[in-house]
């Protein structure tokens, strides 16, 4: 799961102030006066590594209307799997999309021997995965602000999950980038 979070964990519309405005959200850019040169070199890594992507119906609309007509940095975009959970969607028109309907579909896909997925945004997406127990790893670039309001990451029904540090490093702009992998269940006999 790749994630842009303030400090106090909100991820809405870290890209422009129109992305979604869900709720009155009135700081949609707020990632942009932050980003820096290192973090756009990990984030280009991070999308060539992208073999799959999994997406919550919004963001897939976001990407469908910008990534089919801009190949760079991100030249496999269009070629990869996208899967989009959706209810509504019919005749998606991005090349190679695979419209998921229910929380069977992404049982099945999860267990499934394709590709790594990685999920951007999505952020009701992500409530559904964190609940089912769906997530193997955070990819989170975390920016030093506080927003006090918006979705967050981590909502009400996340469960509790052990997760191991990867790797980490601090652009000069401040962003924490740290990539976490699941690393088994929260005991209570483990909590002082």
């Amino acid at each position: 799961m790749v994630e842009f979070i303030t400090l106090d964990g909100v991820m809405q519309a870290p890209g422009g102030s129109k992305e979604d405005t869900a709720e009155g959200f009135k700081y949609g850019g707020w990632m942009g006066p932050h980003f820096d040169e290192v973090g756009g070199k990990e984030m280009e890594i991070q999308m060539k590594e992208t073999s799959a992507l999994l997406l919550g119906r919004k963001t897939y609309d976001i990407f469908a209307g910008y990534w089919p007509n801009h190949t760079e940095p991100w030249p496999q975009v269009n070629k990869i799997t996208k899967y989009v959970v959706s209810k509504t969607l019919k005749n998606p028109t991005w090349e190679n999309t695979v419209v998921i309907h229910d929380i069977k579909g992404l049982k099945e896909l999860k267990n499934s021997n394709g590709p790594d997925l990685q999920v951007y945004g999505s952020s009701n997406l992500v409530q559904t995965l964190m609940e089912n127990d769906l997530v193997d790893e955070f990819w989170l670039k975390i920016f030093p602000l506080t927003l006090g309001t918006g979705k967050r990451l981590f909502e009400k029904g996340t469960i509790p999950a052990a997760f191991e540090l990867l790797k980490s490093k601090v652009t000069p702009s401040g962003i924490l980038i740290a990539y976490y992998k699941r690393a088994g269940e929260v005991k209570t006999s483990d909590i002082v």
